[in-house]
């Protein structure tokens, strides 16, 4: 059992309902994300629930580079070992390029691949150090192909982090170091309340359960819920763009 469990962005949405259930499951947590006031509640809310587990919390800017270094290390150390870190933090702002918001895809672009990647240097630096380790990137159905307008910048962020993780997946073959990507589809979280109403949405709970099952299995790629993403991220793959284009 992967006992102690780091996770970024856990004071709402994904990250916040991904402490929730691993809580429940007896995991201990080290939960990070800007707003330490929501954290503290968050921590109190389960240890309320769970009195046996460790949970600790750091206040965390992932754009920081020094500072997720430096995290990541405080929060090993004040739980023995982390057995498995989850990159989830990331934020849905974006305007169609060229369009006079460079500084909004910009900031997408910083939290959702460049911080990520940062995050997953400081990771691999405490799992190389033990060769031992599970690193989680949640990635999206939007890394699947290049999207239009708003979620363009989202989708290449996310795209990224999909070969990024796949990069590290390909050198760890064989290792006892795991990594894993999860791409939920449309899961309802604040990050997403404005989307157009769609049949394919799930409310978080049972998204998010979807998503602590296959991470706990350790799959190197999850599309989630799987129905119906499973079948959908096929065709997405291969669809010609003027379908696309039309369904989306």
């Amino acid at each position: 059992m992967r006992r102690n469990i780091l996770i970024t962005g856990a004071s709402a949405g994904l990250g916040e309902e991904m402490a929730r259930q691993f809580a429940a499951k007896g995991h201990n947590l080290a939960l990070t994300a800007r707003r330490e006031d929501r954290l503290a509640a968050l921590r109190d809310e389960f240890l309320a629930k769970h009195p046996g587990l460790t949970i600790t919390i750091h206040k965390l800017d992932v754009t920081d580079d020094e500072q997720v270094f430096s995290v990541f290390r405080e929060a090993d150390k004040a739980h023995g070992q982390l057995d498995r870190i989850i990159v989830n933090a990331g934020i849905g702002k974006g305007a169609p390029v060229g369009t006079g918001r460079p500084e909004v895809n910009r900031e997408t672009l910083q939290t959702n691949f460049i911080a990520a990647f940062t995050q997953a240097e400081a990771a691999m630096e405490l799992f190389r150090s033990r060769n031992a380790g599970h690193l989680v990137f949640i990635a999206s159905a939007a890394a699947l192909r290049g999207l239009p307008k708003t979620i363009t910048a989202y989708a290449a962020a996310k795209a990224g982090v999909a070969s990024l993780a796949e990069g590290l997946r390909m050198e760890m073959l064989g290792k006892p170091i795991t990594i894993s990507t999860i791409y939920p589809g449309y899961i309802k979280t604040a990050l997403n309340e404005k989307v157009r109403n769609t049949p394919l949405i799930v409310d978080t709970v049972p998204g998010v359960r979807s998503m602590v099952a296959a991470i706990e299995a350790e799959k190197a790629n999850a599309y989630v819920p799987a129905w119906p993403w499973v079948p959908l991220a096929r065709f997405m793959k291969v669809v010609p763009l003027p379908i696309l284009k039309r369904i989306i």
